[in-house]
């Protein structure tokens, strides 16, 4: 069994339909040496009474007014002192065995400070969409084409985290792909091709609902990353970033993948409704 420490972080804001399954599925890993935190807005819902009813297995919890997503996550990690961390959304899963995966890779690679695995595309009720199953890291991709990297099922050293100096609080919804970038300016990101976690797709979701807004953030990053390509034509250079991916993940198998069977299966046990 590993010696590596997790600190996992869930942030929550009237989340309380998703967030018992989402607490579950961190705290069924069975890893030994974990360090859970959850991070409430203040909700009305049932969530206070679905954090309570985990209390005596966390690091640590609190329910009461933040500034945001980011903030509320930026509070978790200020409380982590584990060796390895990772956030968890409140309508996310990790699939089973996923810390102790991540842990063997990280002991046996020393070097890599930052990884990001596969992941599934679940519905609101928690029923298997579709694999997520992705491709090594490619900035131009990540820029023009889309943040390919699935956030649940991506783990970092804290040692890397403090190098960075966090999470950028001016961030409402590009706050990952802000993260992932300032990581691979210090860190290589390393793809892990192993299914580690689910991301919900439902209508009310964040990313979804509020997409104008996370397309100014995501110009920032092009102009902060890549400023010699931000004034050029964008539609070309997204249609490039398109085909490169598609070429990428062609050769990787990412289309047509068969995601695990017993994975799937264990999708059971955190259905809703």
């Amino acid at each position: 069994m590993s010696s590596l420490k997790f600190s996992i972080v869930t942030c929550s804001y009237q989340q309380g339909r998703f967030l018992d399954a989402t607490m579950r599925s961190v705290l069924d890993q069975g890893y030994p040496n974990l360090e859970y935190i959850v991070i409430d807005g203040g909700s009305k819902d049932q969530s206070v009474q679905v954090i309570e009813s985990h209390s005596s297995r966390l690091s640590y919890w609190v329910s009461e007014k933040d500034r945001g997503q980011t903030h509320a996550l930026s509070k978790g990690f200020e409380r982590a002192t584990g060796d390895i961390l990772g956030w968890l959304c409140s309508d996310d899963l990790l699939l089973p065995g996923a810390l102790q995966r991540v842990a063997r890779f990280f002991e046996a690679h020393p070097e890599v400070d930052f990884v990001y695995g596969n992941a599934f595309w679940i519905d609101a009720q928690g029923q298997f969409i579709r694999p997520k199953k992705e491709m090594p890291w490619n900035k131009f991709i990540f820029l023009f084409d889309h943040n390919y990297v699935a956030q649940p099922a991506t783990f970092w050293r804290r040692s890397l985290f403090e190098k960075v100096g966090g999470l950028d609080e001016s961030l409402n919804l590009a706050m990952d792909s802000d993260l992932w970038l300032r990581f691979a300016q210090h860190a290589q990101p390393h793809y892990l091709d192993e299914y580690l976690a689910c991301m919900r797709d439902y209508p009310e979701q964040k990313t979804r609902a509020l997409q104008p807004a996370g397309r100014k953030e995501d110009r920032r990053l092009i102009e902060r990353e890549m400023p010699g390509l931000a004034n050029w034509p964008q539609k070309p250079l997204k249609w490039l970033a398109r085909a490169s991916r598609i070429a990428v993940k062609l050769s990787h198998g990412g289309y047509g993948a068969q995601p695990p069977a017993d994975f799937v299966k264990a999708l059971d046990q955190y259905r809703i409704g």
